[in-house]
């Protein structure tokens, strides 16, 4: 599948019905486009089975009750509503895009407790997320925006108002010929890339920033075991931003980005080492197992 992806050829999975992937449209005053009330997940399947589906449906359900609505959807339906659009896709691996919004209805200011939730989901083709960097590892800028603290949002919600500045940061990044950009928090410390968890190899020993201010992604999670299944120390503190020099190894981690190494942050550069290629190469063997 290539083009657009208003004008592709298949169906989208929305409010209950598949629809014609063209016809998969909402109205101009849909809450969510004015104000971010939305709430998504993205997930992969490998040989025709999403990789910890039923973990990503459960995080939608939470991020919509932590931005005040409910999904109308149980998890067991979200699960049977992904399956569909996966069998109807004729995809065995595919990325898979489930989101629920707050639509067009009786409000059209801030509150919109009156306006209807609806739900979507799609699935497509996507290869590696940072193309050849799966290989060779990532260039990374350093984003002048940082992760905001918890007390300002919500923030271990996957929720799409929150993306706005990795969107920004992104954007300047590629605009300097690098894959994406590392955040800091707000307090100054190591938080991530703008869609992906970061980890750092020192003297055979991991140390990955603690996620208090910001996703603790499903990928993380699982690289965290995987780590500790090999007996592998793993650091989640705070990491401070002049140690990035001491740092020999790193990789990103999301379900688009699965494990990518990195190469270059800024001014420091790492080696794509052979915890890297050993952590990276297990967790293909994972999600296909």
């Amino acid at each position: 599948m290539a083009g657009a992806y208003n004008d592709r050829d298949g169906h989208i999975w929305m409010d209950g019905q598949m629809v014609d992937w063209r016809e998969a449209n909402v109205h101009i005053l849909t809450h969510a486009m004015h104000y971010a009330s939305s709430v998504f997940e993205g997930e992969r399947a490998y040989s025709g089975k999403i990789f910890k589906s039923r973990e990503h449906s459960e995080r939608l359900k939470r991020s919509a009750e932590m931005i005040d609505f409910e999904i109308p959807y149980t998890v067991d339906e979200i699960e049977a509503a992904k399956a569909q659009v996966l069998a109807n896709s004729g995809l065995e691996d595919a990325y898979v895009r489930a989101i629920a919004w707050r639509g067009a209805g009786e409000d059209m200011g801030v509150a919109s407790a009156r306006n209807p939730v609806r739900m979507a989901i799609a699935a497509w083709e996507w290869g590696a997320y940072y193309g050849d960097a799966k290989m060779k590892g990532a260039k990374l800028d350093i984003s002048k925006w940082k992760r905001p603290s918890p007390e300002t949002i919500p923030s271990h919600a996957k929720a799409a108002g929150l993306y706005m500045i990795c969107t920004m940061s992104k954007h300047a990044a590629e605009a300097k010929g690098c894959s994406d950009a590392m955040m800091f928090d707000y307090r100054g410390y190591v938080a991530e890339a703008t869609g992906a968890n970061i980890f750092f190899v020192k003297d055979g020993e991991v140390h990955t920033p603690d996620p208090d201010c910001f996703l603790n992604g499903i990928t993380r999670q699982t690289v965290i075991g995987m780590l500790k299944d090999r007996q592998i120390k793993v650091h989640e503190r705070h990491i401070m931003p002049e140690e990035l020099e001491s740092f020999e190894q790193c990789w990103l981690t999301g379900t688009a980005a699965e494990v990518t190494p990195v190469g270059q942050i800024g001014d420091y550069n790492f080696e794509v080492g052979s915890l890297t290629r050993d952590i990276a190469d297990g967790y293909e063997k994972l999600v296909r197992s």
